[in-house]
């Protein structure tokens, strides 16, 4: 009896510790150690699903009448995972600013792969006055055009690399002009400035980021991707479209410390995942649409877009007035 015991004990003790130490490697930013980054990048991206898990585990130990140590520990863990994680799902205060309303879509197209027809019918529907499109093929870009993308959004900005799916483009209902150009990365990332009615101009980038691959250097190169989205200068800015990062990245809470804000977490939809396997429930939300701090965001919501295993991600954003 007394092996058994020692074996619960030490079950029960591996369990809460790993919830504990999942807990504190968020908390501290552990997913920015050189030396393990290469595993933590991807670990932390799970975070949400070990947050849900946590309350559950910590019952299982208190009802398992083992020692109160272990359960006390997934307990804490529990907490801390939900104070990090589960605010994520409640609406903020936005701030009361009297410029016009900006409506954008950001959506991943799988190598060109999503259904045209579907990408114009959402693009008709969602009304967006900006669209910012990743993994744009040339041949992509033949086909949403013939679906009549062009006639509902007729100023574009689009880059291609190799006329692969490293493309990425830019689509307004409004003209566009050229923005500041961002250093080069393994996929394009195009920006603009698109003018709206009554002569506001906003700034725009279209972020694609490489992948944090399971290989040395992986999370490295991820990471520097990320680090070349500048701050936001004097004019509105909107940042969207696949980061490869969650809000559980140190890397991508980075960029919102530069002076922006996340659509879905300031909307209290920031649980609502965007990447999965086509046809299937995703796993995790790499899809985000940032605005500058100032800005007040109205809604912010995911749809699924068949034949692409992203989901888009549409926002309504108010602008601070100009003044003029």
């Amino acid at each position: 009896m007394t092996d058994v015991g020692s074996k619960v004990a030490g079950i029960s003790w591996l369990v809460a510790g790993g919830f504990a130490a999942w807990a504190a490697a968020r908390v501290v930013g552990a997913d920015r150690v050189r030396q393990s980054e290469t595993v933590m990048v991807p670990l932390m991206s799970f975070t949400p699903q070990v947050a849900a898990a946590a309350p559950l585990a910590a019952l299982g130990l208190r009802l398992a009448g083992g020692r109160r140590g272990p359960a006390t520990t997934a307990v804490f863990a529990s907490a801390a995972l939900g104070l990090v994680v589960r605010s994520r799902g409640v609406p903020r205060r936005q701030p009361e600013v009297g410029g016009p309303t900006l409506r954008v879509l950001t959506l991943n197209l799988l190598v060109g792969r999503a259904d045209p027809e579907a990408v114009v019918a959402r693009v008709r529907q969602a009304d967006p006055d900006v669209l910012f499109m990743q993994e744009l093929t040339i041949d992509a870009q033949t086909r949403l055009k013939q679906a009549g993308l062009e006639d509902l959004m007729p100023h574009a900005q689009v880059e291609h690399k190799d006329g692969g799916p490293r493309g990425s483009g830019i689509y307004s209902r409004f003209p566009l002009s050229e923005g500041t150009p961002l250093p080069e990365t393994f996929a394009a990332q195009p920006t603009a400035v698109v003018e709206l009615p009554g002569g506001q101009e906003v700034g725009l980038i279209c972020v694609h980021t490489r992948a944090p691959a399971l290989s040395r250097g992986g999370s490295v190169a991820w990471r520097s991707e990320l680090g070349v989205l500048p701050a936001p200068g004097k004019l509105p800015t909107v940042v969207a479209g696949d980061f490869n990062a969650t809000p559980d990245h140190a890397a991508f809470r980075d960029v919102l410390r530069r002076g922006y804000v996340d659509a879905a977490i300031q909307a209290g939809n920031s649980l609502t995942r965007t990447w999965g396997r086509p046809g299937k429930e995703p796993w995790l939300t790499l899809d985000h649409v940032l605005a500058s701090k100032g800005c007040a965001v109205l809604a912010c919501s995911v749809h699924a877009i068949p034949r692409s295993d992203h989901r888009a991600v549409y926002a309504q954003i108010r602008l601070p007035a100009t003044g003029r």
